[in-house]
């Protein structure tokens, strides 16, 4: 028998410094991606804490559908790199390599419909709203990549497979190549973004969405999203692993600035 959502807030919402997590009553869990409660940097701490709290989020069946967003007027566009350690070490890359694989595969083997708010430019970890089941975006969004570029490393962490699955091989490539970015219109056009809405509604419309989710039976909705999900976890099982190895190798080749 599936658990009726409580109104009571499990520990585990309160135990991270990076994510914010609340849940209404039908089962909606909201995470939000943060730095001291103002837009998110991606971090040393948020690296070790997501792939955590999606464990925690699998486990608790009162959860009946996840929306992923950022906080104020961006989604993700900064990182804090002295928090991620000498990146340069075969031993910072022990321990990114882990969380890293873990985070893209909870995420994606999450047994519950996953709905992306994208709350402005995404230009850090966009592949985890991408991820997404639906992906609705601000008015405002850019999605590009811009960490990987500047450390002078390849995407290995999930963003470039996860861009083929979405955008189409050519059309990844070329990004990966370039460098270049692409708008919430254009990620529409292309069948990325299913909807493109102003900034101040973009939460509350995937709220919205969520709730309609989180009515319909607990059962359906969790064997849909594994079924819908099916061919992208098994591509990141299959890429990920590799992906993370070699973007490891590639920055330990890097002189540390």
């Amino acid at each position: 028998m599936t658990p009726s959502p409580s109104s009571a807030a499990p520990a585990y919402f309160s135990a991270y410094s990076t994510l914010a997590l609340s849940r209404t009553a039908s089962g909606v869990l909201t995470l939000r991606f943060h730095t001291h409660d103002g837009p998110a940097a991606f971090s040393g701490p948020m690296q070790a804490e997501f792939p955590q709290a999606l464990y925690e989020i699998g486990e608790d069946r009162a959860n009946r559908v996840l929306v992923l967003t950022g906080t104020g007027d961006r989604f993700m566009t900064d990182v804090d790199k002295a928090s991620l350690g000498d990146l340069t070490q075969a031993a910072t890359w022990d321990g990114i390599f882990s969380r890293g694989r873990r985070a893209m595969q909870r995420l994606v083997d999450l047994e519950m419909p996953v709905i992306a708010a994208v709350n402005g430019p995404a230009s850090i970890h966009s592949e985890w709203a991408l991820a997404a089941d639906a992906v609705l975006a601000a008015d405002t969004t850019v999605f590009s990549d811009y960490s990987h570029p500047a450390f002078g490393t390849v995407p290995g962490d999930g963003v470039a497979l996860v861009w083929e699955e979405v955008l189409g091989l050519n059309r990844s490539r070329y990004l990966a190549l370039t460098g270049n970015s692409f708008t919430a219109e254009q990620a529409q056009a292309w069948g990325v973004v299913a909807e493109v809405v102003p900034l101040r509604q973009v939460l509350a419309r995937a709220q919205a969405l969520a709730e309609t989710l989180a009515a319909k039976d607990p059962m359906l909705t969790r064997f849909l999203a594994v079924t819908i999900r099916h061919r992208l976890s098994r591509r990141i099982a299959e890429g990920v692993p590799l992906g993370l190895a070699l973007e490891g190798l590639a920055a330990s080749a890097k002189t540390q600035p």
